[in-house]
């Protein structure tokens, strides 16, 4: 039986069909890019930077497996972020190359599209996995403290907090991640669950600002998560936990050729409200 169609769906040269010409172009000058920017995140930390409009951002595997947490934030507006669950909507649970990473209400475009990502051959495995997951969130030490009754100051979520407190921002403006390279799905019960990576080194995702964007990654302390974090089987999964590599790439200009940044919702925001009338119409 053929399952139902998407919900959310646009025609041709609508908000949902994507330029693949354009993007293709970028992935494949990537011989003439020059790089901005390069780092490597350690593990069980955490770290902000921007990503100029026009830009790329790589996030790489340099030593094997390892999920990372991704925040997205419009640089001069934290107020729009990566929206997890309208991207979900929008273009998949799962993201891979061509899908738009979407922002939060009254702004509602995309911050930054997938260029390119050497898992996209991964598909969905036996037991129902995908990768690059937008399913779960970050892990955080509120929740842990509630499962094991135990204080852990490390967690995604903490790593992010303390990632962008120099630009600003707090604990309120973490948000619902993109789990790179991190292997999800729903299982018969219809419940979240978890799998190892299946990242190799140098394996890697990359995306391009679609606006200038403030971005923070977490290394996160579970690792590879092949060795599980709560429960009765529950273990110190330090081991298996590596560093992320982060690039940022300035494309050759010519490329751009064409390209305008995205605009923000067109919709005017009444919601059902009378716009204010003057003079004798008024009353």
């Amino acid at each position: 039986m053929a399952s139902p169609p998407a919900a959310y769906q646009a025609g041709p040269g609508g908000a949902l069909d994507v330029d693949r010409a354009f993007y293709a172009r970028l992935a494949r000058a990537a011989g003439g890019r020059e790089t901005v920017e390069a780092f490597t995140v350690p593990i069980r930390s955490g770290r902000a930077w921007e990503v100029p409009v026009g830009h790329l951002c790589r996030i790489g595997t340099p030593e094997g497996p390892q999920v990372g947490d991704l925040n997205i934030w419009n640089r001069h507006d934290p107020r729009e972020r990566l929206w997890a669950s309208r991207t979900r909507q929008l273009q998949a649970a799962h993201v891979t190359t061509y899908d738009r990473l979407w922002s939060t209400l009254p702004f509602l475009r995309p911050l930054a599209t997938v260029t390119a990502d050497t898992l996209a051959d991964y598909g969905t495995d036996a037991e129902g996995g995908r990768v690059h997951d937008l399913l779960g969130t970050r892990c955080d030490p509120y929740v842990n403290r509630m499962l094991t009754g135990e204080d852990f100051d490390f967690h995604c979520h903490s790593n992010l907090t303390r990632a962008v407190m120099g630009y600003g921002l707090t604990e309120f403006d973490v948000h619902d991640v993109l789990n790179v390279f991190q292997c999800t799905g729903l299982n018969d019960e219809d419940r979240y669950f978890m799998k190892a990576s299946p990242a190799r080194a140098g394996d890697h995702i990359e995306f391009f600002a679609e606006t200038d964007l403030l971005m923070a990654l977490s290394t996160c302390p579970g690792g590879d998560l092949s060795v599980d974090l709560w429960g009765p089987e529950a273990g110190d999964p330090l081991a298996v936990c590596r560093p992320l590599s982060v690039e940022v790439l300035r494309p050759p200009r010519d490329v751009l050729e064409g390209w305008s940044p995205p605009q923000t919702a067109a919709y005017a925001g009444m919601h059902g409200l009378r716009r204010p009338q003057w003079g004798e119409d008024a009353f």
